[in-house]
């Protein structure tokens, strides 16, 4: 599982020209998903996510988490984070899972990530064209694979 994490002071996703997620201040996050992914990664990532001390403290310093500061999370699927390059022009999606394995995994992490920020979350749809607009305050990008935690 991959996440690229952006700190934002606001963020946007529209399908077919409407609204359907929308916050302030808080994390944009981009999050692939692979057939090898389970339970585990969720856990781990959804943890991983709430308490990086990625927002400034009182003096400027990255010290606060996205609880201390009372902030949201737009979640948006994107099977192209597991795009492999190695050969020619055309990405090769062969690692990303499949709709039927997604999926569920996809909406499993939005109830852990909901429960670890305590609130509901702002998300995308799964394999819809989305238009996704953020303002990454900072700037601040994060990224994550659950297959490099150690």
């Amino acid at each position: 599982m991959i996440a690229v994490i952006q700190r934002v002071s606001e963020s946007t996703v529209k399908i077919d020209g409407q609204t359907k997620g929308q916050i302030g201040t808080g994390l944009m996050v981009l999050l692939g998903i692979e057939e090898a992914d389970g339970n585990e990664d969720i856990e781990w990532l959804s943890k991983k996510i709430v308490n990086l001390r990625i927002f400034p403290d009182e003096n400027g310093v990255m010290n606060r988490s996205i609880l201390e500061v009372s902030g949201d999370i737009l979640l948006i699927s994107q099977f192209t984070l597991h795009a492999s390059t190695k050969k020619g022009n055309r990405p090769s999606y062969i690692k990303a899972a499949k709709p039927d394995i997604a999926v569920p995994i996809y909406e499993k992490f939005i109830s852990y990530l909901e429960k670890e920020l305590g609130k509901p979350i702002q998300t995308g749809e799964f394999g819809a064209d989305m238009k996704v607009a953020l303002v990454n305050d900072g700037p601040v990008t994060i990224i994550m694979d659950s297959k490099n935690k150690v």
